[in-house]
């Protein structure tokens, strides 16, 4: 059975929200101990750390930088949405922080018509819609906070991040993009944590580090899967993390969902099957 390039998309970005999913989980066991600078400087140097050698092994010509301009801009994103997303997990519940996160798609959609010229089909709005309908019934917010806006923070940031991704160079290797990418951040991080530095025991590494491997894993997949199709035919499968989210509370917060979570996770995962490519293989078939 041979898979469409928009499918192959889809399926890594679930990959990879379920990454960034277990990601979360990280930031929420350290509980706001440490400064979201300082996160994000461990953080992005320990990435620099997992990714050096893989980087390594790559020919000289292939770890060359490309389009410098745009991996400094997503590094800064990085930044910005990294210390964004802390402290929205921190002072949230995790649920309602992850729901603005996903707010990301929808703000993808007009982003994809003005930085790339893309224009999605109205069948892809509607589903977007019909998916942000689910967020809202899966996560319902019962409160504004106000770090529901470094929420909101985050979720722009990852929405530019991932557009960016198709301004990148094709030939340019994921590896060497998450590695200068890491790289660029760990300076200026480094400069705002040494004004905000607090002692970090060895559980608060581990809890980094889970964190970052996870993270990458996301970046490296959301790299591959929007250089390899359309923003606006992929972005719907980032509420994919939407389902995960909710299996983790039931496995490890015993959260049960009622009837209105149990709709609202068949509203997000109906619009990422691929009716169309059912339809035709069935029709081949016949």
């Amino acid at each position: 059975m041979a898979w469409s390039i928009s499918t192959i998309a889809i399926v890594l970005l679930v990959a990879g929200n379920l990454a960034a999913s277990l990601s979360d989980v990280a930031v929420k066991l350290l509980e706001g101990d440490i400064s979201s600078f300082q996160y994000v400087f461990v953080r992005q140097s320990l990435s620099v750390l997992l990714l050096l050698p893989l980087w390594l092994r790559l020919p000289a010509t292939e770890r060359a930088l490309s389009a410098p301009g745009i991996i400094a801009i997503r590094a800064v994103l990085i930044m910005i949405g990294s210390g964004c997303m802390m402290v929205a997990i921190t002072h949230l519940p995790l649920a309602t922080a992850n729901a603005v996160f996903y707010a990301a798609p929808l703000l993808m959609l007009p982003l994809s018509v003005w930085v790339l010229k893309e224009t999605p089909p109205l069948a892809k709005i509607v589903a977007t819609a019909i998916g942000f309908v689910g967020v809202l019934l899966v996560l319902r917010p019962s409160q504004f906070h106000w770090a529901a806006w470094f929420a909101l923070g985050t979720a722009t940031t990852l929405a530019i991040f991932n557009i960016l991704s198709r301004k990148l160079p094709q030939s340019q290797p994921v590896i060497t993009t998450l590695f200068w990418t890491s790289v660029m951040t760990v300076p200026f991080s480094a400069i705002l944590a040494a004004m905000y530095w607090q002692p970090i025991n060895a559980e608060q590494l581990w809890l980094i580090a889970i964190s970052a491997s996870l993270i990458l894993t996301y970046n490296g997949l959301a790299v591959i899967a929007y250089k390899k199709a359309p923003a606006g035919q992929i972005a719907l499968a980032e509420y994919s993390g939407l389902v995960f989210i909710a299996a983790i509370g039931v496995w490890g917060f015993n959260e049960i969902p009622d009837s209105l979570t149990a709709l609202g996770i068949i509203l997000i995962i109906l619009p990422l099957l691929p009716y169309r490519e059912m339809i035709q293989r069935r029709k081949r078939i016949q």
